[in-house]
């Protein structure tokens, strides 16, 4: 199946090689040497051409003397590190390019204010190329290294093997929409606000949901740059056969509010980058990793513009060329993966529903109480201290809803801001239930007061403990105005039977009017609307 092709955007990682232990670091200061400072060369990569420079850089290293403590001579006088630029020679913008930090690695190394640097066991001498570039394929950066480092005259057989902890720190791949085509994407209700919302923690520092409408000159600019960022288990509730951590974004360029249509950064990119930082995992730069990278980049992107209703295929003019990225379609084998948030909202509402079915413990309701009430970072000894309980029985407590809340590192957390949303709602609720039970118990009283008998108090009080504003007056029709209500029908049975238990008119009672609302679906507050009815054709015929 034909679907649109990506680009590549931003692409960092460290490369590591340590087959020729320090002669690649050697080779790079006999070099600067012979050039008085730097080589510059050019030289053609798949039929483009590229310009290549070697410099040098001061380095934080302290010089090691004349002998490293693995023997190996250092007959160097300065300690430098090297930097190696590469950039296209057919790119007119300038930014399809990549920049390279060479920087020698070995064991018992300090820097210059005496720091240990920590270096893997079965690492003897080395160096690490920290890689950083943008708008190039990332199967690309190891073999431009290489033809780079022959253009200035270093041996590209250095560079052939990668050692195993060569690490990818950041990739990004994206597409260009057509402005007035993206709303979708960036809507309150879109892709990306779904799954911040649905598929992250609630506390600050673990979700990343960020939605600003307006560039840094406060100029408005819907969608002007939107993000989720998911840690891997969230990713999996939506991605199942994925793991590694993403920021999916909707973006514009700086200057794009001022610009004509007709230029490409007027429009935004919808972008999926690989997070490092949300996980303790590694990306290596093997084949096999770059080749999975790029697998769940696509089609997390893929999805997300089919979860806005965007056509996949070019052609619809939903896309828009700029100097690297072109609308055109590619046949090859890539996943779309249905995002079925409705699937993931009933889950989490189900999680919520059966712990409130089955009983909550007094110490883990307090505790929800201060996570939807509390907007800071909580530790189970802040809950205990703000609820009065021992913190063993709220860690006790906690560990028994753990579908409810999150615990990391002495900090809890509600599950995610859907679940959030439902708890807050549902503490909301408690608390109404229990206001309103209060205000019976203080009508039933009053009632007892101004001389009305017990019947009459009954059906004061189950009034105002059920939310029902009772309007009963001369000359008017009596109205019952009920709140939100699962059984209308047994509700108004029950008012039924201690309205004519008080001896009250009953024929007053079936002629009255019915306000409530209604509830639609298994969610803990659907409300379909509110619904006036005559008693009548409501409940009539449950009376007898």
């Amino acid at each position: 199946m034909q679907l649109i092709e990506t680009a590549p955007h931003e692409f960092t990682a460290h490369f590591l090689f340590t087959e020729y232990g320090l002669d690649p670091f050697f080779a790079c200061d006999s070099r600067i040497k012979d050039g008085d400072g730097s080589q510059h060369a050019e030289f053609e990569f798949e039929g483009e051409p590229w310009h290549a420079t070697l410099s040098y850089r001061d380095s934080g290293l302290e010089h090691p003397g004349e002998q490293l403590p693995t023997g190996t001579e250092f007959r160097l006088a300065e300690m430098r590190e090297f930097e190696l630029s590469v950039e296209s020679g057919d790119d007119v913008v300038g930014e399809r390019s990549f920049h390279t930090h060479i920087a020698p690695r070995w064991q018992g190394m300090r820097s210059k204010g005496g720091g240990t640097i920590s270096m893997p066991d079965d690492l003897e001498e080395g160096v690490n190329l920290h890689v950083q570039g943008s708008n190039i394929e990332f199967d690309r950066y190891q073999p431009l290294v290489q033809r780079a480092m022959r253009a200035v005259g270093i041996n590209s057989r250095y560079f052939d093997d990668l050692h195993e902890f060569s690490t990818i720190l950041d990739a990004e791949r994206y597409v260009r929409i057509d402005k007035n085509e993206s709303g979708p994407v960036h809507a309150r209700d879109g892709p990306i606000a779904q799954l911040g919302h649905l598929l992250e923690n609630d506390r600050t520092g673990r979700r990343k949901l960020v939605q600003y409408d307006s560039d840094e000159n406060a100029r408005d600019r819907p969608g002007y740059y939107h993000t989720a960022t998911l840690g891997p288990r969230r990713v999996r509730e939506a991605f199942p056969s994925h793991e590694l951590p993403k920021e999916v974004k909707h973006y514009y360029a700086q200057q794009a509010v001022s610009l004509d249509n007709n230029r490409s950064i007027a429009h935004p990119k919808v972008g999926v980058s690989y997070q490092r930082s949300f996980w303790k995992e590694q990306l290596d730069a093997s084949p096999t990793d770059l080749e999975r990278l790029n697998r769940e980049l696509e089609e997390t992107l893929l999805s997300v513009l089919a979860e806005a209703g965007l056509p996949l295929r070019s052609g619809a003019g939903t896309y828009v060329d700029d100097a690297y990225f072109v609308a055109e379609d590619s046949d090859r084998d890539r996943d779309i993966i249905e995002l079925d948030f409705t699937q993931i909202k009933h889950r989490q509402e189900s999680v919520v529903i059966k712990h409130l079915a089955d009983g909550i413990a007094p110490t883990a309701w307090e505790s929800l109480e201060v996570l939807v009430t509390d907007g800071g970072e909580v530790s189970p000894q802040d809950i205990a201290d703000e609820t009065g309980r021992h913190p063993g029985s709220v860690r006790r407590a906690l560990n028994r809803i753990p579908e409810l809340v999150e615990r990391e590192y002495g900090r809890v957390s509600l599950r995610s801001k859907y679940i959030a949303d439902l708890v807050h709602d549902a503490v909301k609720e408690a608390k109404e239930a229990t206001r309103r039970a209060a205000e019976a118990g203080a009508k039933a009283i009053e009632a007892a007061e101004r001389g009305l008998d017990r019947s009459t108090s009954a059906f004061i009080a189950w009034a105002a403990k059920h939310d029902i504003d009772v309007r009963d007056r001369d000359g008017e029709e009596l109205r019952l105005e009920f709140g939100v209500v699962d059984d209308i029908k047994r509700k108004i049975r029950e008012g039924y039977e201690l309205w004519t238990a008080a001896d009250m008119p009953e024929d007053r009672y079936r002629m009255a009017k019915i306000q409530y609302e209604k509830e639609i679906d298994s969610g803990l507050r659907s409300i379909d609307k509110t619904e006036t009815k005559s008693f009548a054709s409501v409940a009539w015929h449950h009376l007898g």
